[in-house]
Parts: C-alpha cells; sequence; structure tokens
C-alpha cells in the first residue's frame, strides 16, 4: 500500500479542506438551522486541520499519523 498511497499528497489534501472550510459562507438560513450549520463546520475544521497537521509514516503495513495534539508543541 505504501507505494501506491501519496501520503504527502493526501495530508495537503486535509490542510487544503481545513482552508476551504474557514472560506466557507454561510447559507441564508437563521435559527437553529443556522447554528447546527456554524457548529459543523467548527467540527470539519478541527477534524481536516488535525489531519492536516499530522505526520504520515508506514509501520508494519500500518498507516500511522502523528498528531501533536500537546499546546506549547515543544
Amino acid at each position: 500500500m505504501e507505494d501506491i498511497l501519496d501520503t504527502d499528497e493526501m495530508i495537503k489534501r486535509f490542510k487544503d479542506r481545513a482552508a476551504a472550510v474557514k472560506k466557507r459562507d454561510l447559507p441564508p438560513v437563521g435559527g437553529e438551522e443556522r447554528q447546527r450549520f456554524i457548529a459543523q463546520a467548527q467540527t470539519d475544521f478541527q477534524d481536516f486541520a488535525i489531519i492536516g497537521d499530522s505526520i504520515a509514516s508506514f509501520e508494519n503495513g500500518f498507516l500511522i499519523l502523528r498528531i501533536d495534539l500537546r499546546s506549547d508543541k515543544s
């Protein structure tokens, strides 16, 4: 699988998706529906950004995504 999966390109797509969510226009809705849309956009951004910040590797046939969740990044 390592030879057919370009992990750098995959991670780039997630970074691009996170950026697209940030630019997503709000639909012309109000009230609870608007709040659900905003909450979903925040979740989408978080998910895409986390994967987009990961470092991918293959270990014993497993795709490993290393994600640094430390707040100080040291």
